[in-house]
């Protein structure tokens, strides 16, 4: 069983929190398939069990290049039905949109029909992990949380 985490990352702090994501995913046995904007392929979604996705904040929201990857794969949204999915996301400032971004890309996963997670309650227990610039320690252990989560749920499904 495979679980992608997608995600985008011009300054690699995103991308640091993905590849801790990406640890708690294999944690579990499941494989965790790790590919930024740029490489991800239609099929990485089909054969995938879930989806982590995460993003910086632009303006509230995922950037453009993660929206894109949903709208460009909107072919695949039957296939994705019942999949799960979870989301996270970096920011600059404290109160900068994390949350919304993380919400901006729940909503798309909705709208796949995916069945969405949170972070678990030993994380924060609200809508995904999110960091302020470079992932700090907490940041990085609720990040392999979310991606455990999402592993063991997809096992169970």
């Amino acid at each position: 069983m495979q679980v992608l985490i997608l995600y985008y990352s011009r300054t690699n702090n995103t991308k640091k929190l993905a590849e801790a994501v990406a640890e708690g995913v294999a944690a579990t046995g499941a494989t965790a398939v790790l590919k930024n904007t740029e490489e991800v392929e239609m099929d990485d979604f089909r054969n995938s069990a879930g989806v982590i996705a995460g993003s910086p904040v632009y303006f509230g929201v995922m950037a453009a290049q993660l929206k894109k990857v949903f709208d460009d794969f909107v072919g695949v949204r039957r296939v994705m039905e019942n999949k799960v999915g979870a989301a996270f996301a970096s920011g600059s400032h404290h109160s900068g949109g994390k949350e919304t971004t993380i919400l901006s890309i729940l909503q798309c996963m909705l709208i796949y029909g995916m069945i969405i997670v949170g972070d678990p309650m030993n994380a924060s227990g609200h809508y995904g992990v999110a960091c302020c610039k470079e992932p700090d320690e907490t940041a990085v252990s609720d990040g392999f949380k979310l991606g455990k989560r999402v592993a063991e749920l997809c096992a169970r499904l």
